[in-house]
């Protein structure tokens, strides 16, 4: 081989043994670069995963929300309805109420006669019965009366106390009392024990326990008793100051027009 095809040679050697080490010094740029494209994409990657991430993340916490929104238009659903029932409820009871206070005055038409008429009656049933207390029941139709005429008092007051009056009444034929008071005797007065068993027997006796009468109620007098009754009468009365225990004891009777 001559010198000239050694050279040549040896000259292409290194030639190509540059080119490979370029060739080589270029695919390891490119490999840099490839680790460097593929990092940014993994970072890229990571960010964007965060941000699927936040995004499921507040499509869940948006799902619950509807959710409870859901549920609380539906109870608010239900809540309205009720109040709607409350609503019209209330509506019927005013429009009744309204009924009701409209026929006030119609109602008190009739009513405020009734009352007069009412106590007209009593005080004329007083008057007729047997005597009894008779003036403190005087003087309670004198106060019913001026009830009547107080614009103060409303008229289911009224009403209350003329129905009150009426039970007193009533109650005045059960009734086992004692009271003292004054007794007219055809213009004579004493201070005397009363006793009445209802209104079957109505008595007095003075204080000195010395003298006793009857009520005669059809004669609208007193009649004095005997000595008989001296002691059942007296016993009576302090039975109904509880001085002595409920027994049976002797009472004349006058009463009702009956003797």
């Amino acid at each position: 081989m001559s010198k000239l095809s050694k050279k040549s040679l040896i000259a292409s050697t290194i030639i190509g043994s540059l080119a490979l080490t370029a060739s080589n010094f270029a695919s390891a740029d490119a490999l840099t670069e490839l680790h460097k494209a593929e990092a940014k994409n993994f970072t890229a990657s990571q960010r964007s995963q965060k941000k699927i991430d936040n995004i499921y993340d507040q499509t869940l916490d948006l799902l619950v929300e509807y959710r409870q929104t859901v549920d609380e238009a539906e109870i608010l659903s239900q809540y309205n309805d009720h109040v709607q029932l409350m609503v019209d409820d209330q509506n019927a009871n005013i429009k009744s109420l309204q009924k009701q206070i409209d026929g006030i005055d119609k109602t008190k038409q009739g009513v405020v006669p009734l009352m007069y008429k009412m106590i007209d009656t009593l005080e004329k049933f007083v008057e007729l019965d047997v005597p009894m207390n008779i003036e403190a029941r005087r003087e309670r139709i004198l106060g019913l009366r001026d009830v009547m005429g107080n614009s103060n008092v409303s008229v289911s007051e009224q009403f209350r106390l003329v129905l009150e009056a009426y039970e007193i009444e009533a109650n005045y034929g059960t009734i086992f009392g004692v009271y003292q008071g004054e007794i007219d005797l055809g213009g004579q007065k004493l201070t005397a024990d009363f006793l009445h068993m209802g209104r079957v027997s109505f008595v007095a006796q003075s204080l000195d326990m010395k003298n006793s009468w009857v009520w005669n109620n059809e004669t609208r007098s007193w009649e004095e008793l005997g000595d008989e009754y001296t002691k059942p009468i007296t016993d009576g009365i302090r039975m109904a100051r509880k001085q002595l225990p409920l027994d049976l004891t002797k009472l004349p009777v006058f009463a009702a027009g009956a003797q």
